[in-house]
């Protein structure tokens, strides 16, 4: 068996701590470990081959750090040049996979759901296995709760061996149809995780939609390795549709099986949802970072930077990062996609970047600009290095406060110790390595007439990058 790990979303709905460039998948929102982490930790239960996680190649340095980070060393991770939904997806993986080994069993997980019962997920993976291993296509039904609005469903038919065959894939219904739905026992929440056979998927996705697949194959033949990343080939991905497994295959296919999972299984796909699945005091809130209520009930509230305080507030969502505050109704926090789309429109930085900027060699902390000036924090990592580069517009000066900064000004080689600084005038050619074995921190002061990030001329870069 072979984990296909889906990590192409974006969370906009959980915005600001969820963006374009660190999602939610990313964040470790109700644990030490991120939701990638999670979702690569609960393998520890199965018995399965080195996973293979589809990412968008933005997230790619991300995606490898965070496996490091947990001692997963053996995987592959394919970048896609654009987002195109999950069916393509799982196809250029499928047939990845295919190389691998003869024929894998597929396990499909989104790299952003929430599980609190790992031995009851492992468990219903086994039952698939049985239905996968006879070349159907089994997706996971959740175990309902409640009437929930927000999920679509799936209704079960006949008896089959660990499982049931797929009746109807539903909708996200109205409040009193998914009423009916919790009443008749018959029906499922719509998990988004999947158990086939490489083949059999590939099998029935050319029978529906054959152009598809062919951009796909051809998008993977042409696929090349990219220091370690598989990435594929850009125009015929391009050419790909956009679409879903659920309306591309299962929805028509005859082999669609469910089987039944109740794991404490969440999508995590609003604030609402997270203060759910939080720890709650006694008054129902939920508290993250340096917190103080006073008559407040029934709220979310999550400071990241400084002292948050709440006063007489019922039912709110409350979130503090360094440069954006969000405040919504709980109600109404599947709605916070509205301000996302309104920054996406105006163009703000917010959208995309938190104030923290992660890179391969470590990340970077914008703590102030002005008129001819930018303050930043700078974070390498051990053995880290950051691109030999020089800029036209600006200056730079580095004082170190932390660690051993190996220092390439022109010609020049030299060590910088803490409390110790260098500055690198307009035009020279230089960069900066962490030769010690604790991160290095430095102050970066720049200045002069433009300080954009795009003022960079990279003349090479360990990591592959020509932007960034």
């Amino acid at each position: 068996m072979i984990p296909i790990i889906l990590s192409g979303g974006s969370g906009t709905r959980l915005w600001p701590l969820s963006r374009k460039m660190y999602p939610k998948q990313f964040l470790s929102l109700l644990h030490d470990e991120s939701m990638l982490q999670k979702t690569m930790s609960r393998l520890d239960g199965l018995e399965h081959s080195a996973p293979v996680i589809v990412c968008n190649n933005e997230h790619r340095f991300i995606v490898a750090e965070q496996a490091r980070q947990i001692g997963v060393e053996e995987l592959s991770i394919i970048l896609e040049p654009f987002g195109r939904n999950t069916a393509p997806a799982i196809a250029v993986a499928a047939l990845h996979a295919l190389t691998q080994a003869e024929d894998p069993l597929l396990l499909i997980l989104s790299a952003d759901h929430e599980i609190t019962d790992e031995t009851a997920f492992c468990e219903s993976v086994r039952q698939a296995q049985v239905l996968a291993e006879a070349g159907k296509l089994v997706t996971f039904g959740i175990v309902p709760t409640q009437a929930a609005t927000g999920y679509g469903y799936i209704r079960r038919g006949s008896v089959e061996p660990g499982g049931f065959k797929v009746d109807e894939f539903v909708e996200k219904p109205d409040r009193d149809k998914a009423t009916s739905y919790l009443a008749s026992g018959d029906y499922y929440w719509n998990s988004g995780m999947f158990m086939f056979r490489a083949s059999t998927y590939l099998a029935e996705l050319e029978k529906f939609d054959p152009e598809m697949l062919a951009h796909c194959r051809k998008a993977s033949d042409h696929m090349t390795d990219d220091i370690g990343f598989l990435r594929l080939d850009s125009d015929a991905f391009a050419a790909c549709e956009s679409d879903s497994i659920d309306y591309a295959v299962m929805e028509k296919t005859e082999l669609a099986c469910v089987v039944p999972m109740d794991a404490g299984w969440s999508d995590i796909g609003s604030w609402s949802s997270l203060w759910e699945q939080g720890d709650k005091d006694g008054a129902g809130n939920s508290t993250h970072g340096d917190v103080m209520t006073t008559d407040t009930e029934g709220s979310f509230v999550h400071a990241e930077s400084r002292l948050v305080t709440t006063v007489g507030v019922r039912d709110l969502i409350i979130v503090e990062t360094q440069d954006a505050v969000l405040v919504a109704d709980k109600s109404q926090s599947q709605e916070v996609k509205q301000i996302v789309e309104r920054l996406k429109n105006e163009q703000r930085e917010e959208e995309n970047f938190h104030r923290i900027v992660y890179r391969p060699w470590g990340s970077f902390d914008s703590v102030d600009e002005g008129d001819g000036y930018k303050v930043k924090r700078i974070s390498v990592k051990p053995g880290a290095r950051l691109s030999k580069q020089m800029h036209h517009h600006r200056a730079e000066h580095w004082v170190v406060v932390r660690g051993t900064a190996r220092v390439f000004r022109n010609d020049e080689i030299f060590d910088l110790h803490e409390n110790e600084s260098v500055f690198i005038p307009l035009g020279a050619t230089h960069y900066l390595e962490n030769p010690g074995a604790e991160p290095l921190d430095i102050i970066e002061v720049q200045s002069g007439s433009y300080l954009g990030e795009d003022d960079i001329v990279r003349f090479d870069d360990i990591y592959g990058r020509s932007d960034g």
